[in-house]
C-alpha cells in the first residue's frame, strides 16, 4: 500500500500514513489533499484548500514578473545638419532609454547631397557615443545601409 507523509492545516506533521487514510484526514477538514514534494521518500502531502494554494502561487508569480524588464531596441532618428541643442536632447533621449535598460539604434539619415559629409555624420554618432560613456557602450559601430549610417548602443552591464 503506498504511504505518503501529511502536513496538516497548521503546518503540523501528522504522520507517514496510506492514501486513504490522508484523503479521509482532509475530508474531516474539510479540505483538499495536495502532493508538495513527489520526489520525497515517502511523498510529502499537504492539507490546504488549493485553490488558495493556487492563488498565493500566482500572486508570488505576478510579483516577480512585475520587477523583471524586457530589454528593447529602441530607434533615435538624427540628420547630418542637426542643430547643437536638437542633438543634446536627442542625446539625453537615448540616455533615458539606456537607463531603463534599453538597447539605442542611432540612425542618421542622409537626403539629396548630404552622402558628401560622411565625416561629419561619423562625428556627430561618436559624440552620442562619447556622451553616453558613463552609462552605455558601443554594440555595433558604424554601419552604412544605403543612406542611412546607424550605430547600437547597449546599456552597461551592472558590476554588482
Amino acid at each position: 500500500m503506498p504511504e505518503v507523509r501529511v502536513i496538516g492545516p497548521e503546518a503540523e506533521q501528522l504522520g507517514v500514513v496510506t492514501i486513504a487514510r490522508a484523503q479521509e484526514l482532509a475530508e474531516q477538514f474539510a479540505l483538499d489533499l495536495v502532493e508538495v514534494a513527489p520526489t520525497g521518500k515517502p511523498p510529502v502531502c499537504r492539507i490546504m484548500d488549493y485553490t488558495k494554494y493556487k492563488y498565493e502561487q500566482e500572486k508570488k508569480e505576478r510579483r516577480s514578473r512585475k520587477h523583471t524588464h524586457i530589454s528593447q531596441l529602441k530607434q533615435i532618428r538624427i540628420k547630418p545638419h542637426i542643430d547643437e541643442h536638437d542633438l543634446i536632447t536627442k542625446i539625453n533621449q537615448g540616455r533615458a532609454f539606456l537607463e531603463k535598460k534599453d538597447r539605442v539604434r542611432v540612425n542618421l539619415f542622409f537626403s539629396g547631397r548630404e552622402m558628401a559629409f560622411r565625416e561629419q555624420a561619423k562625428a556627430l554618432l561618436t559624440k552620442f557615443v562619447t556622451d553616453t560613456a558613463d552609462i552605455a557602450q558601443l554594440e555595433k559601430d558604424v554601419i552604412l545601409e544605403g543612406r542611412i549610417m546607424s550605430i547600437i548602443i547597449a546599456p552597461k552591464a551592472d558590476t554588482k
